[in-house]
Protein backbone atom coordinates (compact mmCIF):
# COMPACT_ATOMS: atom_id res chain seq x y z
CA UNK A 1 0.00 0.00 0.00
CA UNK A 2 1.23 3.64 -0.90
CA UNK A 3 2.64 6.50 1.77
CA UNK A 4 2.07 8.86 -0.72
CA UNK A 5 -0.47 11.61 -0.32
CA UNK A 6 0.10 13.27 -3.55
CA UNK A 7 1.11 11.48 -6.38
CA UNK A 8 2.66 14.37 -9.53
CA UNK A 9 3.63 12.64 -12.85
CA UNK A 10 4.67 14.61 -15.99
CA UNK A 11 2.84 17.51 -15.22
CA UNK A 12 3.02 20.58 -17.61
CA UNK A 13 1.28 23.81 -17.74
CA UNK A 14 1.79 26.21 -20.61
CA UNK A 15 0.15 29.76 -21.11
CA UNK A 16 -0.61 31.40 -24.00
CA UNK A 17 0.35 34.88 -24.89
CA UNK A 18 -2.07 37.80 -25.78
CA UNK A 19 -0.34 36.97 -29.26
CA UNK A 20 -0.93 33.30 -29.40
CA UNK A 21 2.33 31.79 -28.34
CA UNK A 22 2.84 29.01 -25.52
CA UNK A 23 4.83 29.56 -22.55
CA UNK A 24 5.95 26.69 -20.42
CA UNK A 25 5.49 27.72 -16.41
CA UNK A 26 6.30 23.80 -15.75
CA UNK A 27 7.74 21.28 -17.63
CA UNK A 28 7.47 17.82 -16.66
CA UNK A 29 6.95 17.77 -13.01
CA UNK A 30 7.25 14.88 -11.53
CA UNK A 31 7.12 14.49 -7.70
CA UNK A 32 5.78 11.93 -4.67
CA UNK A 33 4.78 13.24 -1.35
CA UNK A 34 4.20 11.02 1.62
CA UNK A 35 1.78 11.39 4.17
CA UNK A 36 3.34 12.91 7.22
CA UNK A 37 6.38 14.67 4.95
CA UNK A 38 7.24 18.26 5.13
CA UNK A 39 8.69 19.27 1.28
CA UNK A 40 9.92 22.99 0.75
CA UNK A 41 10.22 24.03 -3.04
CA UNK A 42 12.33 26.63 -3.62
CA UNK A 43 13.13 28.79 -6.81
CA UNK A 44 13.23 32.38 -8.04
CA UNK A 45 10.04 34.44 -8.86
CA UNK A 46 8.65 33.52 -12.12
CA UNK A 47 10.01 29.74 -11.62
CA UNK A 48 6.29 28.87 -11.13
CA UNK A 49 6.01 28.00 -7.57
CA UNK A 50 2.45 29.52 -7.19
CA UNK A 51 1.29 27.72 -10.18
CA UNK A 52 2.37 24.35 -8.94
CA UNK A 53 0.59 25.11 -5.45
CA UNK A 54 -2.28 25.70 -7.25
CA UNK A 55 -2.47 22.88 -9.32
CA UNK A 56 -1.46 20.49 -6.74
CA UNK A 57 -4.66 21.65 -4.87
CA UNK A 58 -7.27 21.76 -7.94
CA UNK A 59 -7.27 25.21 -8.30
CA UNK A 60 -5.52 25.29 -11.37
CA UNK A 61 -5.31 22.33 -13.66
CA UNK A 62 -2.45 21.16 -15.45
CA UNK A 63 -1.96 21.37 -19.47
CA UNK A 64 -1.15 17.70 -19.81
CA UNK A 65 0.20 15.11 -16.81
CA UNK A 66 -1.70 14.30 -14.28
CA UNK A 67 -1.72 15.04 -9.82
CA UNK A 68 -3.60 12.61 -7.98
CA UNK A 69 -4.33 13.30 -3.75
CA UNK A 70 -5.17 10.45 -1.28
CA UNK A 71 -5.73 8.08 -5.00
CA UNK A 72 -7.67 10.49 -6.81
CA UNK A 73 -6.82 12.22 -10.11
CA UNK A 74 -8.00 15.94 -9.39
CA UNK A 75 -6.27 16.88 -12.63
CA UNK A 76 -9.21 15.38 -14.34
CA UNK A 77 -12.31 16.17 -11.96
CA UNK A 78 -14.43 18.43 -12.36
CA UNK A 79 -14.48 21.80 -10.66
CA UNK A 80 -17.19 20.92 -8.32
CA UNK A 81 -15.39 17.73 -7.50
CA UNK A 82 -12.40 19.61 -7.10
CA UNK A 83 -14.07 22.12 -4.87
CA UNK A 84 -15.51 19.20 -2.77
CA UNK A 85 -11.57 17.57 -2.76
CA UNK A 86 -10.24 21.19 -1.41
CA UNK A 87 -12.75 21.66 1.36
CA UNK A 88 -12.30 18.22 2.67
CA UNK A 89 -8.51 17.80 1.76
CA UNK A 90 -6.24 21.32 1.31
CA UNK A 91 -5.43 23.89 3.62
CA UNK A 92 -4.43 26.38 1.81
CA UNK A 93 -1.86 29.89 3.00
CA UNK A 94 -2.32 32.43 0.02
CA UNK A 95 0.78 34.78 -0.73
CA UNK A 96 -1.82 37.51 -0.56
CA UNK A 97 -4.13 36.62 3.02
CA UNK A 98 -7.66 36.41 0.59
CA UNK A 99 -9.27 36.94 3.51
CA UNK A 100 -13.15 38.04 3.46
CA UNK A 101 -13.36 41.82 3.62
CA UNK A 102 -16.90 41.11 5.30
CA UNK A 103 -15.49 39.00 7.88
CA UNK A 104 -14.36 39.36 11.09
CA UNK A 105 -10.57 37.55 11.98
CA UNK A 106 -12.74 35.19 14.10
CA UNK A 107 -15.48 34.71 11.34
CA UNK A 108 -12.56 34.01 8.87
CA UNK A 109 -10.38 31.47 10.87
CA UNK A 110 -13.30 30.05 11.87
CA UNK A 111 -14.62 29.54 7.98
CA UNK A 112 -13.54 26.68 6.96
CA UNK A 113 -15.74 24.67 10.03
CA UNK A 114 -18.68 26.89 8.62
CA UNK A 115 -18.43 25.68 5.14
CA UNK A 116 -18.39 21.76 6.32
CA UNK A 117 -20.71 22.30 9.09
CA UNK A 118 -18.68 21.27 11.96
CA UNK A 119 -18.14 21.72 15.16
CA UNK A 120 -20.70 23.20 18.23
CA UNK A 121 -20.28 27.11 18.39
CA UNK A 122 -18.40 26.66 21.76
CA UNK A 123 -16.12 24.09 20.74
CA UNK A 124 -15.19 26.24 17.49
CA UNK A 125 -14.69 29.62 19.71
CA UNK A 126 -12.28 27.92 21.87
CA UNK A 127 -10.15 26.40 18.58
CA UNK A 128 -10.07 29.62 17.54
CA UNK A 129 -8.75 31.28 20.14
CA UNK A 130 -6.51 28.52 20.64
CA UNK A 131 -4.60 29.50 17.33
CA UNK A 132 -5.36 33.19 17.48
CA UNK A 133 -3.15 33.02 20.89
CA UNK A 134 -0.70 30.33 19.75
CA UNK A 135 -0.22 33.11 16.77
CA UNK A 136 0.08 36.06 18.38
CA UNK A 137 -3.76 38.05 17.24
CA UNK A 138 -6.11 36.63 19.97
CA UNK A 139 -6.72 40.25 21.04
CA UNK A 140 -7.68 41.19 16.61
CA UNK A 141 -10.39 38.64 16.80
CA UNK A 142 -13.05 41.33 16.44
CA UNK A 143 -11.17 43.30 13.94
CA UNK A 144 -11.96 43.49 10.23
CA UNK A 145 -9.40 42.58 7.74
CA UNK A 146 -8.49 46.00 6.42
CA UNK A 147 -8.09 47.07 10.13
CA UNK A 148 -5.14 44.47 10.16
CA UNK A 149 -1.27 44.67 9.85
CA UNK A 150 0.18 42.88 6.46
CA UNK A 151 1.43 40.53 9.02
CA UNK A 152 -1.42 39.88 11.48
CA UNK A 153 -3.33 38.72 8.12
CA UNK A 154 -1.02 35.81 7.13
CA UNK A 155 -1.02 34.80 10.45
CA UNK A 156 -5.18 34.77 10.40
CA UNK A 157 -4.43 33.15 7.06
CA UNK A 158 -2.50 30.53 8.87
CA UNK A 159 -4.72 30.03 11.22
CA UNK A 160 -7.55 29.32 9.25
CA UNK A 161 -5.61 26.83 7.03
CA UNK A 162 -4.58 25.10 10.48
CA UNK A 163 -8.21 24.77 11.87
CA UNK A 164 -9.99 22.76 9.10
CA UNK A 165 -7.81 19.71 9.75
CA UNK A 166 -6.74 18.86 6.42
CA UNK A 167 -3.90 16.40 5.94
CA UNK A 168 -2.56 18.16 3.29
CA UNK A 169 -1.28 22.54 4.02
CA UNK A 170 -0.11 24.13 0.53
CA UNK A 171 1.47 27.08 2.12
CA UNK A 172 2.39 30.13 -0.31
CA UNK A 173 5.32 32.32 1.86
CA UNK A 174 3.61 31.99 4.90
CA UNK A 175 6.35 34.31 6.74
CA UNK A 176 6.98 36.54 3.91
CA UNK A 177 5.09 39.15 6.04
CA UNK A 178 6.60 38.64 9.22
CA UNK A 179 9.24 39.58 11.38
CA UNK A 180 11.67 36.84 12.18
CA UNK A 181 10.64 35.75 15.67
CA UNK A 182 6.92 36.16 14.88
CA UNK A 183 8.19 33.99 11.50
CA UNK A 184 10.07 31.46 13.12
CA UNK A 185 6.83 30.67 15.55
CA UNK A 186 4.68 29.98 12.41
CA UNK A 187 7.19 27.39 11.20
CA UNK A 188 7.46 25.40 14.45
CA UNK A 189 3.50 25.02 14.62
CA UNK A 190 3.64 24.38 10.76
CA UNK A 191 6.46 21.14 11.60
CA UNK A 192 4.02 20.88 14.70
CA UNK A 193 0.99 20.04 12.55
CA UNK A 194 3.65 17.24 10.63
CA UNK A 195 5.33 15.38 13.65
CA UNK A 196 2.30 15.83 15.93
CA UNK A 197 -1.11 15.94 13.61
CA UNK A 198 0.13 13.59 10.89
CA UNK A 199 -0.38 16.62 8.34
CA UNK A 200 1.64 16.88 5.26
CA UNK A 201 2.99 20.52 4.42
CA UNK A 202 4.20 21.56 0.47
CA UNK A 203 5.87 24.93 1.50
CA UNK A 204 7.02 27.39 -1.29
CA UNK A 205 9.93 30.03 -0.09
CA UNK A 206 12.76 32.33 -1.06
CA UNK A 207 13.85 31.97 3.04
CA UNK A 208 16.34 29.50 3.50
CA UNK A 209 15.91 29.38 7.38
CA UNK A 210 12.12 28.23 6.56
CA UNK A 211 13.53 25.58 4.84
CA UNK A 212 15.77 23.91 7.41
CA UNK A 213 12.10 22.79 8.93
CA UNK A 214 11.80 20.70 5.51
CA UNK A 215 12.18 16.92 5.97
CA UNK A 216 13.30 17.50 1.93
CA UNK A 217 13.86 20.70 0.03
CA UNK A 218 13.73 20.71 -4.05
CA UNK A 219 14.67 23.01 -6.22
CA UNK A 220 12.18 24.74 -9.06
CA UNK A 221 14.26 26.50 -12.40
CA UNK A 222 12.59 26.93 -15.04
CA UNK A 223 10.08 25.43 -14.49
CA UNK A 224 11.31 22.12 -14.30
CA UNK A 225 13.02 20.67 -10.71
CA UNK A 226 16.64 20.46 -10.30
CA UNK A 227 17.18 16.84 -9.49
CA UNK A 228 20.97 17.47 -8.50
CA UNK A 229 20.74 19.84 -6.28
CA UNK A 230 17.87 18.84 -3.64
CA UNK A 231 18.38 18.42 -0.09
CA UNK A 232 17.13 15.44 2.47
CA UNK A 233 17.21 15.99 5.83
CA UNK A 234 17.39 15.73 9.10
CA UNK A 235 20.03 17.90 9.45
CA UNK A 236 18.94 20.69 6.80
CA UNK A 237 21.07 23.57 7.57
CA UNK A 238 20.18 27.31 6.20
CA UNK A 239 24.14 27.25 4.87
CA UNK A 240 23.48 24.28 2.82
CA UNK A 241 20.39 25.41 1.35
CA UNK A 242 22.00 29.23 0.70
CA UNK A 243 25.32 27.06 -1.42
CA UNK A 244 22.75 24.75 -3.20
CA UNK A 245 20.83 27.99 -4.14
CA UNK A 246 24.03 29.28 -5.23
CA UNK A 247 24.54 26.15 -6.95
CA UNK A 248 21.30 26.56 -8.87
CA UNK A 249 21.74 29.89 -9.98
CA UNK A 250 18.58 30.82 -8.30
Amino acid sequence: MSSSLLQIEDVYRIHRTRGGDEQPVLRGISLDVDKGEFVCIMGPSGSGKTTLLHILSGLDQPSAGSVRLTGIDISGARESERTRLRRDLVGYVFQFFHLMPNLTVEENIALPLYIKGREAKGVRSGRVRELAALLGIEERLSALPHELSGGEMQRASIARALIGEQPLLLCDEPTGNLAQGAGAEVMQELRRAVDEDGRTVVLVTHNPRDATFADRVLFLVDGSLDDQRGLKGPGITEEAVSAALRQAAI
